[in-house]
């Protein structure tokens, strides 16, 4: 029977991601982190500064959504504020681009998710 690794930090990582996003106007936060590569990057901004936890699982687990939650309100304080810190880190490092790409302020609610598929 195959093993394989399982990143349980991720999930909870990109959860808590969306909940901050809910947070910050439509224009142009959610629509920036709504591009997968920019979403993928605030992700992968997050990942690196942070400890992960893994589990070795077998291929019939691996299907199971895993669920992870930080064990205390620190750590989520702490996680919040790498997000935030992503956020503007890299809408600076992109901010030519992002006004290239973007279109002016729209009402977003009227919008189509372009969340996860």
């Amino acid at each position: 029977m195959f093993k394989t690794v399982v990143n349980l930090t991720q999930q909870a990582v990109i959860t808590e991601i969306e909940n901050v996003l809910d947070t910050y106007p439509c224009h142009p936060y959610q629509r920036a982190f709504a591009i997968p590569d920019l979403r993928q990057e605030l992700i992968a901004y997050v990942l690196n500064r942070i400890p992960c936890i893994y589990s070795v699982v077998d291929s019939e687990q691996k299907a199971i959504s895993f669920n992870y939650q930080l064990p205390s309100s620190q750590q989520q304080l702490q996680l919040e504020n790498l997000i935030h810190q992503g956020i503007y880190s890299i809408l600076q490092e992109r901010s030519d681009w992002v006004n290239r790409h973007l279109p002016e302020a729209m009402q977003c609610s009227l919008e189509p998710s372009h969340w996860f598929g």
